[in-house]
């Protein structure tokens, strides 16, 4: 059996007018994130580590922001179809860990949701599926409350390799 890492990153500035969503948690904020889909910087990031781990490019690619039927999709569905992609290739997941850059708001109370979704639509244990999220002191565009970024790594496994 061989193992597999990926990194992914993603982010985007906040904007008036929208939803936030985070890990596909509806998260109650004064502003959402801009974004051709929902903007969710945490599911980006793990479809991003999960691709990357298969060699598979990245979410770009596979979800242009060019294409309408990507336009406002719940970024679950894009990770639902990224997990087709893992189990097509014989892969599974063996676990993801996410870090959320984000002065405001405080996500304290929306990380297990976060992972529990991540953690249902992956097919793996809540434990594997680990949500951290931090400020940045007040420095950077995140510090200036601009933006929310996030950083994922996923470990996939495969027999036969």
């Amino acid at each position: 059996m061989s193992a597999r890492v990926g990194v992914g990153y993603d982010v985007h500035k906040f904007t008036k007018g929208r939803r936030l969503f985070l890990g596909g948690v509806q998260i109650p904020y004064e502003f959402g994130l801009e974004g051709h889909s929902d903007a969710d910087v945490v599911l980006h990031a793990v479809c991003d580590a999960i691709l990357g781990a298969m060699g598979r490019g990245d979410i770009g690619e596979h979800f242009p922001n060019t294409d309408p039927k990507y336009k406002d999709i719940s970024s679950l569905e894009l990770l639902r179809i990224v997990m087709e992609h893992v189990r097509k290739e014989k892969f599974t997941v063996s676990n993801v860990d996410a870090v959320i850059l984000a002065e405001e708001p405080n996500l304290k109370h929306f990380k297990m949701g976060m992972a529990e979704n991540i953690a249902r639509v992956l097919d793996i244990d809540l434990r594997s599926a680990n949500i951290k999220a931090t400020t940045s002191e007040g420095m950077g565009f995140i510090g200036r409350r601009e933006g929310i970024a996030c950083y994922a790594t996923a470990l996939l496994k495969r027999d036969g390799d």
